[in-house]
């Protein structure tokens, strides 16, 4: 049974480039990992309980997922909308990474479970 967190804090500042990312504590990047194990779990409705160890695709999908969610949290708490000063305003747009853009798709969809659908299929031909 693979145990979890299926990858380290230090692992995810391994991959990320951004620097908020890699200065992030211990403890706030656990919770992005946890995150993003759940979004998987959901996602597959897969566990990996059955497992010995964790496919190498569904690390990297954690890994992204988790500096995703990293990025997310560091630029909304920076985030500035709008300033003026007297004749002088300007805006700034958030840069928030969209879950739909990482392209999880990839490295998820061979380890989907189909669920049951819990009901009976009856078909019926004409004699």
């Amino acid at each position: 049974m693979a145990e979890r967190p299926w990858v380290t804090a230090q692992e995810v500042r391994e991959y990320s480039e951004t620097a908020a990312v890699q200065q992030r504590s211990d403890a706030r990047l656990e919770v992005d990992i946890a995150r993003a194990e759940q979004y998987i779990i959901t996602y597959t409705h897969n566990s990996f309980e059955s497992c010995e160890e964790i496919p190498s695709a569904v690390k990297t999908a954690v890994l992204i997922l988790a500096e995703a969610y990293a990025h997310n949290a560091v630029s909304a708490s920076k985030e500035v909308k709008s300033e003026t000063f007297d004749d002088y305003s300007y805006t700034s747009e958030g840069s928030s990474v969209s879950l739909e853009t990482l392209d999880l798709a990839a490295l998820l969809d061979d380890y989907i479970i189909t669920e049951p659908r819990q009901s009976v299929t009856l078909r019926m031909r004409k004699l």
